[in-house]
């Protein structure tokens, strides 16, 4: 399902065009994707979008040192890595809080695959693609693409 996803973000969504799903159906079909996925896929994109955009947060939000404390089933679903890069990107202020809660929401909606490391960078790519933040989203598009991995000072 997820390959579905990258391809769906790469070839339509990153550059703003939006077929009905009828059609990207039929494409993907003859792309070799089983249907079962490609439905899986459409529901998690609903998913997404039915997350909230662009809506104010509390500013104690945006100045809180809080730590976020993951749940068992939390655990089992995002490795080390994959909790040290929402850390990373929380910290550097990149993701505020509400945006880490969408990342975290989205990756326990993979139903069927393993989450890796790069299935939440990709899924942050998509969520500040969203929300329509550039900056941020080239800084992800970096860690995906790029040849240097980010350090924390």
């Amino acid at each position: 399902m997820f390959d579905i996803l990258v391809y769906l973000f790469e070839n339509y969504f990153e550059v703003d065009l939006h077929p009905d799903q009828r059609v990207l159906t039929q494409e993907l079909t003859r792309a070799g994707f089983d249907s079962t996925e490609i439905n899986l896929a459409f529901e998690w994109l609903k998913g997404l979008e039915s997350l909230p955009q662009n809506q104010p947060y509390p500013d104690s939000l945006s100045k809180s040192l809080s730590y976020r404390i993951y749940a068992g089933p939390e655990l089992q679903i995002l490795d080390s890595d994959s909790r040290g890069f929402l850390a990373f990107l929380s910290l550097s202020g990149i993701l505020n809080p509400i945006q880490r809660e969408w990342i975290i929401d989205r990756a326990l909606a993979i139903r069927g695959e393993e989450v890796t490391l790069e299935h939440i960078k990709w899924i942050a790519l998509m969520v500040l693609w969203c929300q329509g933040q550039p900056h941020d989203y080239l800084f992800i598009e970096e860690l995906l693409f790029g040849e240097t991995e980010p350090l924390m000072h």
